[in-house]
């Protein structure tokens, strides 16, 4: 028989309150950490399968700068179609377009307050559904005086 001190005892029943308490804590761990397991399994599963992509939920645009309109674009494997509007407040010889590194050489005048459409073939443009981004890069020449500039823009599409 294990006999105890007066004076020990409250030393015992200290030790045996800290011990229930790590208990509860490991418990707690234990549950809540096989939860936030089970939990970053589920996002890594989606995650895997293309379910949580970003490029899914971005928003077809095309944006210029003030002055020069993209109205509507479209994008196929192989060609891209913009359709802008001059409201510069002056004519623009047209020299050139690129769109993500596929470009066309032009010699087109656009009149201040026109809108035409410009097409690029030859691209490659990846696979229909999958989201498209590249540079609009524009060089022209400002009819008035005769300075060639560049306008510069962003196109984000899905592959039709």
């Amino acid at each position: 028989m294990i006999r105890y001190q007066k004076d020990k005892f409250p030393e015992y029943v200290q030790n045996l309150r800290f011990c229930k308490k790590a208990q509860a804590a490991m418990e707690f761990l234990m549950t809540y950490g096989w939860a936030l397991l089970v939990v970053l399994a589920a996002i890594g599963a989606l995650a895997y399968f293309g379910v949580l992509s970003p490029g899914k939920f971005v928003p077809d645009q095309c944006v210029l700068v003030p002055g020069l309109a993209c109205l509507d674009s479209s994008v196929t494997s192989s060609e891209i179609n913009l359709v802008l509007a001059n409201s510069l407040g002056r004519d623009i010889q047209v020299n050139g377009l690129s769109v993500g590194g596929c470009n066309k050489t032009l010699d087109v005048l656009f009149e201040n307050g026109d809108k035409r459409t410009f097409n690029i073939t030859g691209c490659d443009n990846g696979e229909p559904e999958e989201k498209f981004s590249g540079d609009i890069i524009i060089d022209y020449t400002n009819r008035d005086s005769g300075l060639s500039k560049t306008i510069t823009g962003k196109l984000t599409s899905k592959v039709q």
